[in-house]
């Protein structure tokens, strides 16, 4: 075991990763180094409960975290996130390596706590209360002076004050917190001034920040444009909004700032009225295609992603096929999609008429076969056209090319992963490619570029 080392593992929301790096990067400034789970000295579980099972898949892995380091009272395992919000002092009975449980809000203190902890072997703590605003956190290294990869997550708000009937985020994350738009924007330079140049901003629903009364009076489309503005700043991006709070001012940045990228991920849940209704989304399905109408007015060449949830409790096959026709007339590009499971505390976990196994699993199956034709329309389309594009390089491809040249991996302005050969002998992590696609896979798309990186 390495003393003050640390590692952690993380499940769920590109959140939740944003929150690891932060701890990640928070313990590195107290002098922790991060090793692998046999040598660490600290391990820390970052947990998600929106998927199935959540407490299963967490308690599998505090059970592989025993048996890798032989359950060693020695090492500190502290679990946070939604399912710590949940179960709390539990995981102190459940697992005897556990000695800090950090909520939603709680995670920031987590670094203090744990040098406490480990000063204190008999000591439990447990950060789980909500704060009644956004708690700043603890800068990281890197402030400036260091080097930051080319794409950055700023997290801009904490917490929904939607509560839709299938959802616990607002039991586990607590009622909607904006951050002050000073500080979103000094982070932002920060990240920018060490080398990013593609922004995503972070929220449970991000076009509702700033209306909670914890916000400074800045608005959503306010605060895109002061991002936009930021010197060095290539390409902006969000998740994730809902479709009720996005106002004609979201719409027309998509027309205005050529920094936000042509790609909004936005989340129908379903095509029909009548779950929407019980799913307590507050919007019906010509209203979620006149938004849709209004974003692709505003940007011609938008391509949308979405969330779909089939087998909500009183789904008909009727309202299943309403589903397909929207994902048809909005033609997803990509989404992500589950068959509905209850979650404790959440409203739909008591309605009636919960849709068999086999039926709920054939849907899935045959919204998934939909998406996966609509989804090979949208790239071949991409070649067809010829399209040219702009990547930012993100690293080598995972599998080789058979071109002479190395390939690269990059993302276009739609967030596509593209594989591009590049000149050998450089590293072109951060470079921007100019590119005309050539070819489509089942996920991902190739091209040539046509001119060189910079």
């Amino acid at each position: 075991m390495i003393e003050k080392s640390y590692h952690i593992i993380t499940f769920g929301c590109q959140m939740n990763v944003h929150d690891s790096q932060w701890l990640g990067r928070a313990l590195t400034a107290r002098g922790f180094v991060e090793a692998s789970l046999e040598d660490a000295q600290v391990v820390v579980v970052n947990t998600c409960s929106v998927r199935e099972k959540p407490e299963q898949k967490v308690m599998s892995a505090l059970g592989r975290i025993r048996h890798v380091t032989g359950g060693n009272p020695d090492v500190l395992v502290g679990v946070a996130g939604c399912v710590a919000q949940q179960l709390g002092e539990g995981f102190f009975n459940k697992e005897s390596q556990v000695r800090l449980v950090a909520g939603s809000d709680g995670i920031s203190g987590a670094p203090a706590a744990i040098e406490r902890l480990l000063e204190e072997p008999t000591l439990h703590l447990s950060l789980l209360d909500f704060t009644s605003h956004y708690v700043e956190r603890e800068a990281g290294p890197g402030t400036s002076g260091s080097s930051s990869g080319p794409v950055a997550f700023v997290n801009i708000m904490q917490g929904c004050d939607n509560f839709c009937a299938y959802c616990i985020v607002p039991f586990t994350r607590g009622r909607q917190k904006s951050r002050s738009a000073a500080a979103i924007l000094d982070e932002c330079r920060a990240v920018l001034e060490r080398g990013a140049r593609e922004i995503t901003l972070l929220g449970q629903n991000v076009n509702a920040f700033g209306q909670d009364k914890r916000g400074d009076g800045t608005s959503f489309a306010q605060l895109l444009r002061q991002v936009a503005g930021l010197p060095g700043l290539e390409r902006l991006r969000y998740v994730t909004p809902h479709p009720k709070d996005m106002g004609p001012e979201d719409v027309a940045a998509f027309a205005e700032l050529p920094q936000l990228c042509p790609r909004l991920h936005l989340p129908l849940q379903a095509g029909s009225d009548v779950v929407l209704r019980s799913m307590r989304r507050r919007y019906d399905s010509a209203a979620f295609l006149r938004l849709v109408d209004d974003l692709r007015a505003a940007r011609p060449d938008l391509a949308l992603s979405t969330d779909l949830i089939v087998a909500f409790p009183g789904e008909t096959e009727e309202d299943f096929q309403d589903t397909l026709a929207m994902m048809r007339a909005c033609n997803f590009m990509s989404s992500f999609s589950f068959i509905y499971s209850d979650r404790p505390g959440a409203r739909a976990a008591l309605f009636p008429g919960k849709i068999a196994p086999d039926v709920a699993q054939d849907r899935l199956r045959r919204l998934q076969a939909l998406q996966d034709d609509l989804g090979a329309r949208w790239l071949a389309a991409r070649v067809e056209n010829r399209d040219k594009t702009t990547l930012l390089m993100e690293g080598p491809s995972p599998k080789p090319g058979e071109s002479a040249e190395p390939s690269w991996q990059g993302r276009d302005p739609y967030g596509v992963p593209v594989h591009v050969p590049l000149p050998a002998g450089a590293d072109h992590t951060g470079f921007l490619v100019q590119t005309v696609i050539t070819e489509a896979k089942k996920h991902s798309l190739l091209a040539v570029r046509t001119g060189e990186p910079w």
